[in-house]
């Protein structure tokens, strides 16, 4: 037997140190079942583990979509069955911990986002690093007008991300989200025409693998960890990456490379 419904819900491709991890349900706007997110656990496992993967890039199949998010039609079929309703996180759920709730995932993850990013897919995006959108990419979180709350997140991470009117009144209403919009708010890094936003994606990949990788992990670690600290407990943290960052052959590498006028050849140790 085959068809749609028997493929991967998620492609997984590496390649000269980046990952490409693709949500493949465009028949449904690539929302999220509970098989997807059991198959996304097992790639974020990998990304993490692989020393050869520097960077991750996020996006979902077809020319349409995103993700959705829940995959609804799933979640009325196990109301019918009496699972109990998630609540904010997913432990416990298939997939834990998902990426939204992956705080020690220590490379860089870029999102690419075109069409519908909404609901666990305006999540999801929230939870990368950079953002790359398409001028066609149509941001929300509609779970207020479903009965249900962003549980993935996008309650506390809009409200961090943007002043805090502008988040509730997305929150509270469900209201859409324009990419240009995204990008005056600082939620997105850049957007593009859909026609260019490979590339546009390939030039910060390209961007990120020239930079150090223990660099790399040392600051997304010490940011994502610091970012609600006092500043001054902050400057006193130990942080594990830059542990490993400042006694690196890398940290040798960097100054030498400038010195010599050199492109720096990073071993990432």
């Amino acid at each position: 037997m085959s068809g749609p419904e028997q493929e991967p819900r998620v492609r997984y491709e590496k390649k000269d140190h980046v990952a490409r991890i693709t949500l493949n349900r465009p028949a449904v706007l690539n929302a999220m079942d509970l098989r997807m997110h059991e198959e996304l656990a097992v790639v974020w496992d990998d990304v993490e583990a692989d020393d050869e993967v520097r960077v991750a890039v996020l996006t979902g199949a077809g020319d349409r979509s995103f993700s959705v998010g829940q995959d609804l039609r799933e979640r009325a079929r196990l109301d019918r069955q009496g699972v109990p309703r998630s609540t904010f996180g997913s432990c416990g759920q298939p997939g834990w911990p998902r990426l939204t709730e992956r705080f020690g995932l220590s490379k860089p993850v870029v999102a690419r986002v075109h069409g519908y990013a909404l609901g666990g897919g305006f999540e999801l995006a929230l939870a990368c690093d950079l953002v790359v959108a398409s001028d066609q990419a149509v941001f929300a979180l509609p779970e207020a007008q479903l009965g249900l709350v962003p549980g993935a997140g996008g309650a506390f991470r809009l409200a961090r991300q943007l002043p805090l009117k502008a988040a509730m009144g997305y929150l509270l209403t469900g209201r859409r989200m324009t990419a240009d919009a995204a990008l005056h708010f600082g939620l997105v890094n850049q957007v593009v025409p859909y026609e260019q936003l490979d590339d546009c994606v390939t030039a910060w990949t390209d961007d990120l693998l020239r930079s150090a990788p223990l660099a790399i992990r040392a600051i997304k670690e010490a940011v994502m960890r610091s970012v609600d600290m006092p500043l001054e407990e902050a400057f006193t943290t130990v942080f594990e990456w830059e542990q490993r960052r400042r006694h690196s052959k890398d940290a040798i590498e960097g100054p030498l490379a400038f010195a010599e006028q050199r492109e720096p050849r990073w071993q990432g140790s």
